[in-house]
């Protein structure tokens, strides 16, 4: 076999080689393809989830109440003390308060009141 039939044999397995590496690259090309739509479908999902999350969240941190939205859970600060509260809700911790000493002496009468005014 002489030089040129051993240069002609040696480039038919190279281009035999290119055909094989540029289908190969195809491949990985359509595999690159399809990972980036999963990856955007996955984020965009997970956008999808946080939103109806913070949704519900929202929907249950408020209601109405004579027509207004108030919040459920009022917001904490870093010094929250009784005054932080609404006006009504003042009146809680000083009812259950005089409720159990009132309820420990048998004085019944004497809450209800508290309640009532």
């Amino acid at each position: 076999m002489g030089d040129l039939e051993r240069i002609i044999a040696c480039r038919s397995e190279v281009d035999v080689l290119a055909e094989e590496l540029v289908k190969q690259l195809q491949e990985v090309q359509v595999e690159q393809e399809e990972l980036l739509v999963a990856e955007r479908v996955l984020r965009l999902a997970g956008q999808d989830r946080a939103e109806a999350e913070i949704a519900v969240v929202a929907s249950l941190a408020s209601a109405r109440a004579a027509g207004q939205a108030v919040l459920l859970i009022p917001r904490r600060g870093e010094d929250v003390g009784e005054a932080a509260l609404p006006g009504d809700y003042r009146k809680i911790p000083a009812i259950a308060s005089f409720a159990v000493g009132a309820s420990l002496m048998g004085d019944h009468r004497s809450v209800r009141s508290l309640l009532d005014g």
